[in-house]
């Protein structure tokens, strides 16, 4: 009797976990750009906007904007810039949760870029002490190597991040692609295999003026 119930238990967390994660991915809208401008999901000039003008849109219009943004040049991502995950969808709790507690040492704030090569560099992630007195000693870890290159998620090409070669089991699977909103702000997606790939893709924003790299 009781093993039945945990086998239920379990079922139903199973059942209820695909039907999230189900509901996220209907969240994002069509898979395709819908004609609108960066001007006009917005409400505003591109090269006006802000963290916060991002926050008002829902996910589907995010996706949209990510679909409309431009591609970036590779050399002018350089340097470290301070990050935020776009809370949107309803699994964004668990994105929130792992970048915040799992992905590395301390709550994330950023990522660093160095573009070595015209086309391929690398890079690395900021993390920030949950608790601190004081100033802050940021953790500067989870390297990856950088490109330009055809986006996953529409057409054109994205300013990829990929985590295989210096990281060893799900985070070594994480992927993220980035698209310039103008010269201070850009979004990304990002997503990993146990999270369902790029059907199911996180969204984040980097923002500047980006600081000089520390490693």
């Amino acid at each position: 009797m009781v093993l039945n119930i945990v086998v239920a238990i379990i079922a139903i967390l199973i059942l209820g976990t695909f039907l999230l994660v189900f509901i996220n991915i209907l969240q994002k809208g069509p898979s395709r750009k819908d004609g609108r401008s960066m001007e006009a999901i917005l409400g505003m000039p591109a090269d006006q906007a802000g963290p916060e003008d991002l926050k008002k849109l829902g996910k589907a219009d995010l996706m949209q904007l990510f679909y409309a943004a431009a591609t970036p040049d590779f050399n002018e991502i350089k340097g470290e810039y301070r990050g935020e995950i776009v809370p949107v969808g309803v699994t964004a709790f668990v994105a929130d949760y792992f970048i915040n507690h799992l992905f590395g040492s301390g709550r994330w704030v950023g990522k660093g870029f160095n573009p070595v090569e015209p086309a391929a560099g690398w890079g690395y992630n900021l993390f920030a002490p949950k608790e601190h007195t004081g100033e802050e000693k940021i953790n500067r870890m989870r390297k990856m190597d950088t490109s330009i290159g055809p986006s996953r998620f529409t057409e054109g090409d994205s300013f990829h991040l990929n985590y295989s070669a210096h990281n060893k089991g799900n985070v070594g699977t994480m992927r993220d692609e980035i698209r310039k909103i103008n010269d201070q702000l850009f979004l990304g997606l990002g997503y990993m295999a146990l999270g369902g790939g790029s059907i199911n893709p996180a969204l984040f924003m980097l923002q500047g003026p980006p600081k000089d790299l520390k490693i």
